[in-house]
């Protein structure tokens, strides 16, 4: 549970900042997001392939431009 600790004198809107800022590190929304709909373990698979493969293209790329031939 997220808690957001304010002061008398602080306006509500420095208060609800804080509580977005904590609610974003706190990883929730990502979390809920993709929770939101069923994905089926063959999706998630081909997911899991293709962002696999799009690491090693940019590693790839960055590797290949800091050893220019």
């Amino acid at each position: 549970m997220i808690k957001v600790v304010i002061n008398e004198k602080d306006p509500v809107e420095k208060a609800l900042k804080k509580f977005k800022r904590k609610v974003e590190q706190s990883v929730i929304l990502k979390e809920l997001r993709k929770r939101e709909f069923f994905v089926k373990p063959s999706i998630k698979k081909k997911l899991k392939e293709r962002a696999a493969y799009a690491r090693a293209r940019k590693r790839e790329k960055r590797l290949s431009h800091s050893f220019p031939l």
